[in-house]
């Protein structure tokens, strides 16, 4: 099965955790448009009343389209489940993300919300951290002291371009990849770059996954209560 059908196969199968009634986080991505796109069905046809609270202006733009009524986070007093991407995830459902450059408000949504599900095909399953770059929100005021100073930690960072132009997250910041390669303890690094000034957040996602939905060659596998 090729990897799009994969995740439009899990996407899909995501949108059956969301019931009537529910305020969801929608995050950001490729297997998340085919989620918004199920969802948007379900509204059509099955008059499913939702609040969406999207992670980014593309995934609003989706939703809204498709007939999805899309809410602020700070207009919403609760969020019943978010449903994201991840770039990886590893043996102890630890994750990365942000390689749309939504991860500080996919985040944001993400920790005020009761249960999460994520979202992927079976090649974001890793044994360890670190092959996918992990991204980092840098302040533009300063970002090439704080480039220098992962450089000096042997960090391997790059400021993320894309047609020769700096790309810009939602909030007008940069993303700064760090090409680590492994990251044997994720939460002794999270920590590392939470003190750093300058970097707004990381797109290390620890201890915050319910439910994992994978696309795999044999089908739609779930693994529910990981936390």
């Amino acid at each position: 099965m090729k990897q799009e059908e994969l995740k439009k196969l899990v996407g899909y199968k995501a949108a059956t955790f969301i019931e009537n009634g529910m305020i969801v986080g929608l995050g950001t991505g490729s297997t998340v448009k085919y989620l918004v796109e199920a969802l948007g069905a379900r509204v059509a046809h099955e008059n499913l009343k939702i609040i969406g609270v999207a992670t980014s202006k593309r995934t609003a733009d989706q939703a809204t389209s498709l007939g999805i009524e899309i809410k602020a986070l700070d207009d919403v007093d609760h969020l019943d489940l978010t449903i994201d991407g991840a770039d990886e995830i590893d043996e102890h459902f630890q994750g990365i993300k942000g390689g749309g450059a939504a991860h500080l408000w996919e985040k944001i949504v993400a920790i005020n919300s009761t249960k999460n599900i994520w979202i992927v095909d079976e090649s974001k399953m890793v044994k360890t951290l670190g092959s996918f770059p992990l991204p980092l929100e840098v302040i533009p005021f300063g970002s090439h002291h704080v480039i220098h100073k992962l450089e000096n930690l042997g960090y391997a960072p790059k400021l993320r371009m894309r047609n020769n132009e700096i790309v810009l997250t939602d909030s007008k910041n940069y993303v700064v990849d760090l090409y680590l390669k492994k990251i044997p303890n994720p939460h002794e690094l999270a920590m590392q770059l939470d003190q750093m000034v300058g970097i707004v957040e990381h797109g290390l996602f620890l201890d915050i996954v319910n439910t994992v939905i994978i696309g795999q060659s044999t089908g739609v596998k779930v693994i529910n209560d990981i936390r």
